[in-house]
């Protein structure tokens, strides 16, 4: 395991994190003329990739050099407006809590145009050593880190959407 951070930085973090500079690509149009659920996630993905990597430093270039990163183990996506081609948009991350190996973090993904909330993810990450397969401990660097971002962002207002429960409402 790398002890060594390769990227990202030790803090203080923004609250929330922001990721600009996405839009609608015309592949990611369904019959429906609006963008296609699946691309939603692909989207976060996208976008969680600056939180992971270019703050905490646990993302690409960490996987090179550690052997190990981080893998999704539970998405929760909720959407709320529709999004067409070509219709730019942007996210706001938080941290909501993490351990030794996985992380809990929530997405929102505002419409750039308006600034409208479309969708939310709520997630959870756990770091997987490429060379067994299994979970593993971050390096002391990232908890610290982790630590870091999640006392900053701490100190935003509490999202009632987070822990939102499926079910049809009877």
């Amino acid at each position: 395991m790398n002890n060594i951070a390769v990227s990202g930085h030790d803090g203080p973090y923004p609250a929330p994190i922001v990721v600009r500079g996405m839009s609608v690509k015309p592949d990611w149009i369904d019959y429906n003329k609006h963008m296609n659920v699946g691309y939603y996630g692909v989207a976060f993905d996208l976008a969680l990739e600056e939180m992971v990597g270019e703050y905490l430093g646990i993302g690409e270039d960490y996987v090179r050099t550690a052997g190990a990163g981080p893998y999704m183990i539970q998405s929760h996506i909720q959407f709320l407006r529709e999004l067409l081609e070509g219709e730019k948009f942007y996210f706001h991350f938080r941290l909501i809590d993490h351990d030794h190996k996985r992380l809990h973090y929530f997405g929102q993904m505002y419409a750039e145009k308006d600034d409208v909330l479309c969708a939310t993810q709520e997630g959870m990450v756990i770091n997987v050593s490429q060379k067994t397969g299994r979970s593993e401990n971050y390096p002391d660097w990232a908890q610290k880190r982790l630590a870091r971002m999640l006392e900053d962002h701490k100190k935003l207002p509490a999202e009632p959407r987070v822990g939102a429960k499926l079910g049809i409402r009877k």
